[in-house]
This record gives C-alpha cells, structure tokens and sequence, in this order.
C-alpha cells in the first residue's frame, strides 16, 4: 500500500531512458558534424568567401566577396544582388589581405573563453577578500 518507492523507481527509470535517448542524440550529432565537415573543392578550401558586410540601409549592403584570381564589390538590396565593381589590381588586393589579417575578429569560442576567464578571475578575487 506504500505508492512512495513505485513512484521513486518509476522516476529513476524515466529518468535513466531520458539521459539514453538525450546521449544517443548528442552521439548522432556529433558524428553527423564531423561527416559534414569535410569541404568540398580544392585542397578543401571553400571557393567563394564573404571578407567584409557593410550595411548601408534597411535590408541594403556592400559586401567584399572573394573568389579565385578577384574580389567582387557587390550590392545587396532586398532580393536583388548586383555587381558593383572587380578589384583585380594586385596592390589593391595586397592591402585589403594585409587589412584583413591585421584585423581578424575573434571567434565565438575565443569570446566565450576570454569572459569566463574574466569570471573566474573576478570570482576568485571576490573570495579572496
């Protein structure tokens, strides 16, 4: 007549088969990224790359857009894009790589890691005192 552990055996069971089911997808994604990660085209590298956005407007912007041997300027403006301009000139493409490295954004990751180090350091400094 004691329903209590029928009720604690039949959470720890639910509970058991959530964690299988919640491990069997993150195993299946997991995997399912590694597959999909492989890039396609030469030497694995991706042909066409976006190096700068720059909005100029409601659903209106620039963008730098490199592919093999040039770096197109293009209009984008609702759904139309437009080709502004070629920058073929070699000068011209030196400076922007050379821009561009001096000027690498940080991934998400390296950001997440840089404030959780801040935490912790602030957390730490609060217990010390």
């Amino acid at each position: 007549m004691n329903a209590a552990p029928d009720m604690l055996a039949t959470g720890l069971k639910m509970l058991a088969a959530l964690a299988l089911v919640l491990g069997g997808l993150g195993i299946f994604f997991y995997f399912a990224k590694r597959m999909m990660r492989k890039d396609i085209g030469p030497a694995g590298g991706k042909m066409i790359r976006v190096l700068a956005s720059h909005y100029i407007g409601l659903k209106k912007n620039i963008s730098l857009v490199e592919v093999p041997g040039a770096i197109l300027v293009v209009g984008i403006a609702g759904d139309t894009i437009r080709l502004l301009t070629k920058i073929e000139d070699k000068t011209i493409l030196d400076q922007i790589y050379e821009g561009k490295a001096g000027r690498m954004t940080p991934s998400f990751s390296d950001q997440l890691n840089k404030i959780t180090r801040r935490f912790m350091a602030h957390k730490d400094d609060q217990q010390c005192s």
